[in-house]
């Protein structure tokens, strides 16, 4: 018996279904529809944990409809379409109720993944229950979101965590067979953030590592927590370790360490535009002008993965990463911008030295905007020596070149025009 609890609490009535009252509760907005067995094509949105795939079983068992489920993670078009087919080929299996296909992660799909979906949906082959952690308006192609209804479900609030707590002591066999004592449900709550099923995963490791009798304490919980809870979970703090071992592999240089915490975010299912968002990111703040071809790679990765998804995606992302772990690094474009920003906050809002003003009326003229600005291009080698800071700061140096081979000639180059001004 490895199933874990929440799996095992997990119901299958609308009945035993807690929370999201304002969509299946007595009055809720989808309550009729089920209960009348018309089911349109529908996306769930909201927070992990609060239901989406449970919603869509109950659907389906209430309905009496065939169920396909697919993950976007490790799903294809291929996937799609050989269920569409079945579908398609066998409509007398399926008498009036169309068979429902769930996705979950829809927001994994690239376009083209969720185009093969288009033509089942519209033609009724399918009906679509797809879910999401994602704004649809954003991760949804409009053509298949225009055919579906949004419902958004809420995280569970502090009520429905311990409705879920009590029922699973009393409902769940393995649960109830075990001198457990509920003192306290305050660190489990606060654990969850609103999500049942870590709430549930929390609880029964909790069990799982005392001896009987259990007493179920703050103190208890946040121990075990603390100490044992370590898969990777996209919402809590090893999500953000391993990004952070990922984003330090590859500003290290070490192109088999970032390939290694990629893999681990790969197989946990990580968002692939939030790992590319991070490469692109540091494609400027730690190798910058040392190699600018890094952030062109990197954007046409990030460009790259938002249309193609998981499983191809993989290659791409791997293939930029080892990329920028050899390429030579430079943090200068980022230290001067910070630097820049601080004296920005120190010094206030200067003023615009007269000569750098823009002059497009004749009062402006009149009062000197513009006067004796020098044109680059009207002087050799395209520059003259002139001031561009206000004069309260002149000659601040807030660009210092890195220690690298493309840096070090722009250093030269810097040097040629602003030797006796920035000490370059």
């Amino acid at each position: 018996m490895n199933t874990p609890l929440a799996e095992r609490m997990r119901p299958h009535t609308l009945e035993g279904f807690i929370g999201q009252d304002h969509i299946v509760g007595k009055k809720g907005t989808l309550t009729s529809h089920i209960k009348k067995g018309i089911i349109p094509s529908l996306i769930f949105w909201g927070p992990p944990g609060t239901g989406k795939t449970t919603l869509a079983h109950i659907i389906a068992n209430e309905s009496k409809r065939p169920f396909f489920a697919l993950s976007a993670i490790n799903s294809g078009v291929k996937d799609v379409r050989a269920i569409i087919e079945k579908a398609r080929q066998n409509p007398g299996l399926f008498t009036t109720k169309n068979p429902i296909l769930f996705i979950d992660e829809i927001h994994r799909f690239s376009k083209s993944q969720q185009d093969s979906l288009l033509g089942a949906v519209e033609k009724g082959w399918v009906t679509l229950i797809g879910a999401t952690t994602e704004n649809p308006s954003f991760e949804v192609i409009p053509a298949l979101l225009s055919r579906c209804q949004v419902y958004v479900l809420n995280s569970f609030n502090q009520k429905n965590l311990v409705i879920l707590l009590e029922k699973a002591l009393v409902d769940d066999k393995l649960i109830a067979s075990k001198k457990i004592d509920l003192q306290e449900s305050e660190a489990l709550i606060h654990l969850s953030g609103g999500d049942a099923r870590k709430l549930l995963n929390i609880f029964e490791l909790v069990v799982n590592s005392e001896k009987e009798p259990i007493s179920i304490t703050n103190e208890l919980v946040l121990k075990n927590a603390q100490s044992n809870l370590a898969r990777y979970d996209k919402t809590g703090e090893q999500h953000y370790d391993i990004i952070s071992a990922f984003i330090k592999s590859i500003r290290g240089s070490d192109p088999n360490a970032a390939v290694y915490w990629l893999a681990r975010m790969v197989v946990a299912g990580e968002d692939v535009k939030f790992i590319a968002r991070r490469m692109l990111i540091l494609a400027s703040e730690d190798i910058g002008n040392a190699n600018p071809t890094a952030l062109v790679i990197a954007n046409n990765a990030f460009q790259a993965v938002s249309s193609i998804g998981y499983p191809e995606a993989r290659i791409i992302l791997s293939q930029c990463a080892i990329y920028l772990a050899s390429s030579p690094k430079s943090n200068s474009s980022y230290t001067a911008i910070d630097d820049a920003i601080s004296l920005v906050k120190k010094t206030g809002d200067l003023p615009v030295p007269l000569h750098l003003r823009n002059a497009p009326t004749k009062l402006m003229k009149e009062l000197d905007y513009g006067k004796n600005y020098k044109y680059a291009h009207s002087f050799k080698n395209n520059f003259v020596n002139q001031e561009f800071l206000p004069k309260e700061l002149l000659y601040t140096k807030l660009y210092e070149p890195g220690k690298n081979n493309r840096e070090d000639s722009s250093r030269a180059f810097l040097k040629k025009r602003w030797e006796d001004n920035y000490g370059y």
